[in-house]
């Protein structure tokens, strides 16, 4: 009779080791899974063209430009591109305004993922990969700069030189682009609102003799905080006015808000100008217009404190006004102006103001900042408040300063008894006509008690 024999110890040892390895591997198949491009997003802004790739995980890249023709080249070893992603739109404008004339993808077959931009510019390409916040997951972003140092903006108009100048208010829509800021009700997104209310605030200024507006972006893509305000330095702003609209956690909080920077802010940036050898060059017109090029420390720093103390006085005084006007148009949420270290506010020689229009956060609020009328409204209190305090205070050297200059003083004369409109104009050494006129007079007939304006000769 045949015994079977038993397995030995050495066999089932060798079973078990080859079970354990099929496992490793099926896990190691899993762990090694390829990350996925499940879409693509291309924008245009005026210093740049944005590649933005939304992907599964963060994936490695490498990319190289080739010439004749000129062409960006996008290596992902390892990755796999969705087929939506293959057939999708890029974006509502294609590839209008951008550096871009067409985008090719290798084989799906192909081991390896490769992108390939046609490009109508030598660009500087600069990428980076950003985690995941808010509604995006993990991207791959791809910027291309132009080659020569910035896309150039269109050629202006020669200025013809002028003894006067407009007084330049500089208005910034906060956000952007891929950074959307607050969501409210309705998808009610806090970049389209606030683009929105400041594209109608510089149609107002715009509209006003002696003031002049700049936008610093004009369309949906993102602006850097320190280009913001470069870009109000580079067209000497007499302030700086960013345009917000609040979020908080619960619905029920609403009303507008108007923010100066903090002393605290102030200080740190006053450092930060001192430390960065690049802001020595740039002229601090808070302090009739000074480089610090040559300046030491010491001084430099005092000349800082200078100019930083009166744009925060200025930033505060006309913040008032601003709350003033906003107030019979929507609810404020502070009665005053309040202050806190917003970075886009920390401009040492530019008063500067931070006005939250509404919670977007709030159903109620929401519903009004869609509005185009609303959104008019809150232009219209905005410009009422700062062109009330540049009417108190004209820069000099400006049109308004000038026309409050040669406009006539005012006198207000109250009638008394006995008193005849021939003998007040006798007093005051102006002409019945001109009293007749300046008063909207029907007749020469006064009242006890009524108030006349008279204009003071000069």
């Amino acid at each position: 009779m045949t015994v079977p024999r038993r397995p030995s110890a050495l066999g089932a040892c060798a079973c078990r080791l080859l079970s354990t390895l099929m496992v490793a591997l099926l896990l190691s198949r899993v762990a090694l899974a390829s990350p996925t491009i499940n879409s693509i997003r291309l924008h245009a802004s005026p210093e740049k063209t944005r590649l933005v790739f939304d992907v599964s995980e963060p994936l490695d890249h490498t990319l190289f430009v080739l010439e004749n023709p000129l062409r960006l080249v996008i290596d992902l070893p390892g990755s796999t591109l969705a087929k939506k992603a293959r057939r999708q739109p890029l974006g509502s404008k294609g590839f209008a305004g951008t550096a871009v004339t067409d985008i090719r993808f290798s084989s799906a077959k192909q081991e390896n993922l490769r992108v390939v931009l046609d490009l109508s510019e030598s660009v500087k390409p600069r990428s980076f990969l950003l985690n995941p916040i808010a509604q995006y997951g993990d991207r791959l972003v791809i910027d291309l700069f132009p080659a020569l140092g910035g896309r150039k903006a269109p050629a202006a108009e020669p200025k013809v030189e002028q003894p006067l100048r407009d007084i330049v208010v500089a208005i910034d829509p906060g956000h952007g682009g891929d950074d959307p800021g607050a969501i409210g009700p309705g998808k009610t997104y806090e970049k389209t609102v606030v683009l929105a209310i400041a594209k109608a605030l510089a149609d107002r200024v715009d509209a006003e003799p002696g003031f002049k507006a700049v936008l610093t972006r004009r369309g949906d893509y993102y602006v850097a905080h320190r280009n913001r305000t470069q870009l109000a330095r580079d067209n000497q702003a007499d302030v700086f006015i960013s345009i917000h609209a609040d979020a908080w956690k619960t619905a029920s909080a609403s009303g507008a808000s108007v923010f100066a920077i903090s002393q605290r802010g102030a200080t740190s940036e006053t450092a930060r100008w001192i430390a960065e050898k690049e802001n020595r060059a740039d002229l601090i017109g808070g302090v009739g217009s000074v480089s610090l090029d040559d300046k030491d420390d010491v001084l430099a720093g005092v000349l800082l404190d200078l100019s930083m103390t009166a744009s925060l006085s200025a930033s505060l005084e006309m913040g008032a006004e601003v709350i003033k006007s906003i107030a019979p148009i929507n609810k404020l949420h502070k009665m005053s102006v309040e202050q806190a270290s917003f970075i886009v506010l920390k401009s040492p020689d530019i008063p500067s103001i931070l006005v939250e229009t509404g919670f977007i956060s709030n159903p109620g609020e929401a519903r009004k900042l869609r509005t185009s009328a609303h959104q008019k409204k809150m232009a219209g209190a905005i410009f009422k408040g700062v062109s009330t305090y540049f009417r108190k205070k004209p820069p000099e050297g400006t049109f308004l300063a000038q026309r409050i200059a040669q406009a006539p003083r005012v006198i207000a004369y109250k009638i008394k008894s006995g008193d005849t409109l021939s003998e007040i104009a006798q007093r005051f050494r102006v002409s019945q006509s001109i009293l007749r006129s300046f008063n909207a007079l029907k007749s020469d007939r006064l009242r006890i008690g009524q108030v006349l304006k008279i204009p003071e000769r000069s």
